[in-house]
Order: C-alpha cells, then sequence, then structure tokens
C-alpha cells in the first residue's frame, strides 16, 4: 500500500544504530528499500520457487497479509527480490517470520552475504542481521526461505533498511505522541468500553489496565472483557509505529456494573458466605432460616457424586436435620432470597468424590447442577474439590453451567491454601480461567500448617500475617480484590487447625483494604474493593453462640 508505514521492531532500529558506528550515523532519509515489505500487494515484488509462496489473512505480523510459503521434498520455498541500494553503505536486514524453518538473508552484496535462521516458532519472531554494500554495488538479491520437506513458513514486515537507493518508500518513522481524549463510555458487570482520539503518525494502539497490557488494536476503541463485577480499574492508552511506543495516556477510572440475580437485585459490595451442613456432625442443626442475616451466600453442603462420571445430586438429609423436609427446605431457600440472601451448592468437601476430566464428565457436571438449581432454586454453585481437579475440563463445565444459567449465577471457590500458592497450580488457572462469571474465591485458611506467602517468607497459620501474605499472593496473581475472601473456622470445632479470634479476621480484613491493624506483613498497596470473608460453618458458628457472624459479619458490611 502507498505511503503506508510498515511495523518492523524497535530492535531493529537499535541494530541500525549500531551498525553505523562506523560509517556514520542513520539520516532521516534513510528507508526501507524492500519493495512491497508487508506482502499488502500480493506477491508483487517477489518471485517464490516452484509456485511455493501465496498470501495468507491469517496469521499476520502487521496490515492484513503476509506470506505463506510451502516447502516440498525438492525445494526449500525461496522468496526473494531484487532490492536497489546504495554502494558503500551499510543496511539493517529484518523480518518477521512464525510457523516452520524460516531463513533470512541477502547476496550480491559485493562484500560478505549474510543470512540468519531460526527453527519452528509458534510465534512471530523477528530475525535480524546486518550488511554493506561493496564499492560498486547497486541491488542486493533479499531472500527467505524453509526447508525441505518441513513445514510451511510465514513471513511479513521485511525491511533492507538503510540509504535509499531508489526503490524505498518507507521513510524513517516518528514515535507517536501519546493519545488524548481516553473515556470509558461504557461498560456491563464483566467488561469496559474505551475510546480516544486517533494519533497522527499511529499505526496501533495498546491498552493497559491497572499498568498491564491487556490488548492491542489498530483502531481508536477497544473492549476490555473478563473483568470482575462491582470492581474499579484504571485505564491507559500508547500509540505505536515503526519508530516505537509512545508515553502513555491520561488514566480513566472505570467500575463495573454490579451483577445481578434473576430478582433485580445484586449481592453487597463485601459479603459474607457461610457454610450450612446438611448433616449432623455434632455442631447445632439448622433449618435454612436459622442461619443469621449476617450470611450473604448460604453454601449447602455438600451435592453427592453419582455413577455418571462429573454428574452430581443433592439429597437433604431429613432423618439427620430432624424431619426437615424437602418442601421445607425449599421453601427456605426462596424466604433467604427474598430477604435478598443467595443459596447455593457446594460441590465437593474433604470426602467428595467428583471428578471432572473429560469433555463428557464436563458436560455430565454441567447438566447436573443446572438440574439442582432449578429443582431446589439455588442460585449458583460452589467449587470445593479437596482432592484436586483438572483445570482444563473445569473450566468447560464452569463455561457450560453459566450458559445454562445465565449471567446471574454465583459461583464461588473454597481452595485450600496449598491450591492456591502458584498461578500456575490447576485451582489457580481454573479461577483465572473463569474469572469474568466468578463471584469470589474464599480460599481455607486452616487444615495447612505454615505456607509461603506472596512475599516468599514462611507464615504460621493463625496469626494476621498468614491471612494477608497469603491473600496477597491472589490479588497479585491475576484475582481482582472484589473476588478474594478470607475463608477461616467459625469456632476451634469447626477445624483440625487454623482457628483464629474474630478479631484477628477483621484485622486481616482491615490491613488489606485500609492498611491499618496490620502483622509485621503489610501489602503494598491497600484493596479497598476485598470482597469479605467466609467460615465453615454456620453450624458450628451456631454452636459457638454466632460469635464469629456477630463479630465478623458487621465489620465485613462496613469495609469501605
Amino acid at each position: 500500500m502507498p505511503g503506508r508505514r510498515r511495523l518492523w521492531a524497535a530492535t531493529a532500529l537499535a541494530a541500525l544504530a549500531l551498525s553505523f558506528a562506523g560509517t556514520g550515523q542513520a539520516s532521516a532519509a534513510d528507508v526501507n528499500n524492500t519493495k512491497n515489505a508487508g506482502f499488502e500487494s500480493g506477491l508483487s515484488n517477489w518471485t517464490c520457487s516452484a509456485n511455493s509462496g501465496t498470501t495468507v489473512s491469517s496469521p499476520v505480523h502487521g496490515g492484513t497479509t503476509a506470506l505463506k510459503a510451502t516447502p516440498a521434498a525438492q525445494d526449500n520455498a525461496r522468496c526473494s527480490q531484487t532490492v536497489a541500494v546504495r554502494p558503500n553503505s551499510t543496511y539493517s536486514l529484518s523480518a518477521w517470520v512464525q510457523g516452520g524453518y524460516a531463513y533470512l538473508g541477502v547476496t550480491g552484496t559485493g562484500t560478505t552475504d549474510v543470512s540468519t535462521w531460526t527453527p519452528d516458532s509458534s510465534a512471530w519472531k523477528q530475525l535480524t542481521t546486518r550488511f554493506t554494500t561493496g564499492s560498486a554495488t547497486t541491488s542486493v538479491t533479499l531472500y527467505t526461505h524453509g526447508w525441505y520437506g518441513q513445514a510451511a513458513y510465514y513471513v511479513d514486515d521485511v525491511s533492507v533498511f538503510g540509504p535509499d537507493g531508489g526503490g524505498g518508500t518507507d521513510p524513517d518513522p516518528v514515535v507517536p505522541s501519546a493519545p488524548a481524549g481516553l473515556t470509558a463510555p461504557s461498560t456491563t458487570s464483566s467488561s469496559v468500553s474505551l475510546a480516544w482520539n486517533t494519533v497522527s503518525g499511529a499505526t496501533g494502539y495498546t491498552v493497559y489496565r491497572d499498568g498491564t497490557k491487556v490488548t492491542a488494536v489498530g483502531g481508536t476503541s477497544a473492549t476490555v472483557t473478563g473483568l470482575a463485577a462491582d470492581t474499579s480499574y484504571s485505564f491507559q492508552v500508547t500509540a505505536s509505529n515503526a519508530a516505537g511506543e509512545s508515553a502513555r495516556s491520561a488514566a480513566v477510572t472505570a467500575r463495573t456494573k454490579p451483577r445481578q440475580d434473576g430478582g433485580g437485585t445484586t449481592l453487597p459490595k463485601h459479603v459474607v458466605t457461610g457454610y450450612w451442613q446438611n448433616f449432623n456432625n455434632g455442631a447445632a442443626v439448622q433449618k435454612i432460616t436459622d442461619v443469621p442475616n449476617h450470611y450473604d451466600i448460604i453454601a449447602v453442603s455438600f451435592a453427592d457424586a453419582t455413577s455418571t462420571p462429573g454428574a452430581v445430586t443433592f439429597n437433604l438429609d431429613s432423618a439427620g436435620l430432624g424431619g426437615y423436609t424437602v418442601d421445607q427446605f425449599k421453601a427456605d431457600i426462596r424466604t433467604k432470597q427474598a430477604a435478598g440472601k443467595k443459596v447455593i451448592i457446594s460441590i465437593g468437601g474433604e470426602k467428595g468424590t467428583v471428578t471432572v476430566n473429560d469433555s463428557a464428565s464436563a458436560t455430565n457436571f454441567a447438566n447436573s447442577v443446572h438440574t439442582l438449581m432449578q429443582t431446589y432454586g439455588f442460585d449458583g454453585v460452589d467449587i470445593d474439590l479437596e482432592n484436586g481437579l483438572n483445570a482444563t475440563y473445569m473450566t468447560q463445565a464452569l463455561r457450560a453451567l453459566s450458559a445454562k444459567a445465565g449471567p446471574s449465577m454465583i459461583l464461588t471457590m473454597a481452595p485450600q491454601t496449598i491450591d492456591m500458592q502458584s498461578t500456575s497450580n490447576s485451582y489457580f488457572q481454573t479461577a483465572l480461567n473463569v474469572k469474568d462469571i466468578l463471584t469470589v474465591v474464599n480460599m481455607q485458611y486452616y487444615n495447612s500448617g505454615s505456607m509461603l506467602g506472596c512475599d516468599g517468607k514462611v507464615y504460621s497459620q493463625g496469626s494476621v500475617d498468614f491471612l494477608t501474605a497469603l491473600a496477597c499472593i491472589q490479588l497479585e496473581g491475576g484475582l481482582a480484590p472484589s473476588q478474594v475472601g478470607l475463608g477461616v473456622p467459625a469456632s476451634t470445632r469447626g477445624a483440625g487447625s487454623g482457628y483464629v479470634a474474630p478479631s484477628v479476621v477483621n484485622a486481616a480484613l482491615d490491613c488489606l483494604t485500609k492498611g491499618t491493624n496490620c502483622g509485621s506483613f503489610k501489602p503494598s498497596k491497600t484493596y479497598p474493593d476485598l470482597r469479605g470473608a467466609m467460615t465453615w460453618s454456620t453450624n458450628w458458628d451456631a454452636t459457638a453462640g454466632n460469635a464469629w457472624s456477630n463479630a465478623v459479619g458487621p465489620h465485613v458490611h462496613a469495609l469501605p
């Protein structure tokens, strides 16, 4: 395309500056001497051996097309063109390649011909070298090729950059200015739409969320997705071209909308989650309506595995719960929902054996949980699989369930501390995979012993530092603050170890949201959108006179 500035990397320009160290600095007249450098005009100016080359619309590095060349058993798919150059001049040679073996070089330099190559590459990779022309050299042969019988290779944005030999059309670009007029005209519960003014000379724009690059676009608008509901984000944009990337724009802050349930009501900004026991293990036996109003989410524990892989069912323990009937149970769920509470079904637990490890079991899981939601009126699901999970297929299952249940579905998780030590862990990865539909992760800060915090130090359970330094891992690992909760036992009888007094829970909440009441560990910044706290269980809380919810509940709801 005449006059179009192609995208070759800033690193190539840096190499160019070095290449002129002994021959004088690059001047403003230096150009890319390659014709049809981005293959936007098909194979014009290029010749490919044995009809091995064609142009494709994907993958491309810049513009809308790239070269695809396919080697054969007796042909290496060599594509070349004659490039006009000046004698006694130094040039930087570069190209972006992908796919199979790819070579880049020039011949006929009048001095030492050069080439470079790379083995298979699944992503775009830049090849760069340089050469100097002889005293009588006015043209060189630029070429790319693959290797005999190997996979096709792709080439885009080729550059022979240096003094104009008479065939170049792309002048040295100038780094564009920072975009102006950045706004966030619309939001949803999981996305923010952005728009900004055009920048002269820019060929693309990069969007940053809270300082981290999230997407690159060619136009002056973008929609950032996969965000947490009811959460504030800061956005900036840069402009770029072949010369480099501009400074960042002024920041704009946008807050996603709260997620709504089917009744049009929403969860509070900060919530308290409690597990309700569908069995009698010595804790106070409760009906759903016995759960104190401090609890915003009630997780019914637990669904049961069936003989069908991935599928679950729910069996109310009427006998163990003093004759609690299914009809009463359903009616009590509706009563709690009418009061603005959410009642969800929890999958797993310490003895849970639900396994989702292939597409069939993922489908079974989604279908069976959705059936339970329809049968009992559950608002969503809690994932409490303490014996491991497969991130690929649990993600598939949860997305299928969300598609059935709709955007109002509540999705919580209760991983053990070990499950959230690293983003490479399958539990952590699942949470990140479904971040756009995830309500909260309430990590279990109990039954674990000492663990590493986000600062690499070891902290003992049962302390403010243990709660804050481990929450920090999730906050720095990609979860939104509104998706992080602190899970603790309601009493010393609720877990084998890890109980902390409600005052310690409240201190940890203060430390994370306001930077006060911290122990020796203090996070680098505050997280006022932190979601809240969870306890096992509402029954053990009731056994202890509801001391936990009476102290932690009001504190959570009073957070900033």
